[in-house]
């Protein structure tokens, strides 16, 4: 199945779709969104991504992060994707959004608008290996020290998120 993305405008309104992967290359405005999953003693559930992505493998992001396709709520498609990488169903809450623009060493660029989701899960998850390589619950105190002391390990929406969030 070919994946595509929403285009948008720096105000979040749709312009159009475009395939993933070429969005990526082209370095496009597209709505994406990000999960962050708390348990009831306040940890942040967390994942390391697959090492068979195409960006960004092997790094330490939020719970789970995606696109919504064309004509699907983001809502709906965070839900989807949150059930589909960490086998998860849980209510959902909007937070906010931010753009950001990154560049990475294999020529690909994420140009989000992406729309912040939180919400709370206090069981391990069942995760997909061809999405997910690991996950963690730490708390945010300790998030930002290994933030600080290993930027790199992380992703860069992430770190964006991390700052505007928390």
């Amino acid at each position: 199945m070919i994946e595509e993305v929403i285009l948008v405008d720096e105000f979040d309104n749709s312009i159009g779709t475009m395939e993933k992967l070429e969005a990526h290359q082209k370095g496009v405005l597209h709505r994406a969104f990000s999960i962050f999953l708390f348990n009831k003693q306040g940890e942040l559930l967390i994942q390391r991504r697959s090492l068979i992505k195409y960006h960004s493998a092997g790094l330490w992001t939020n719970t789970c992060c995606s696109h919504p396709r064309p004509n699907e709520k983001t809502l709906d498609a965070a839900k989807r994707r949150l059930k589909e990488e960490m086998g998860i169903e849980t209510e959902l809450i909007y937070k906010t959004h931010f753009t950001y623009k990154a560049k990475f060493e294999n020529n690909l660029t994420e140009f989000e608008f992406d729309h912040i989701f939180t919400g709370i899960y206090n069981k391990s998850p069942e995760i997909n290996l061809e999405e997910v390589d690991d996950f963690n619950w730490i708390s945010l105190t300790d998030l930002k020290e290994k933030i600080k002391i290993n930027p790199e390990t992380f992703t860069v929406w992430f770190k964006i998120a991390v700052e505007k969030l928390f």
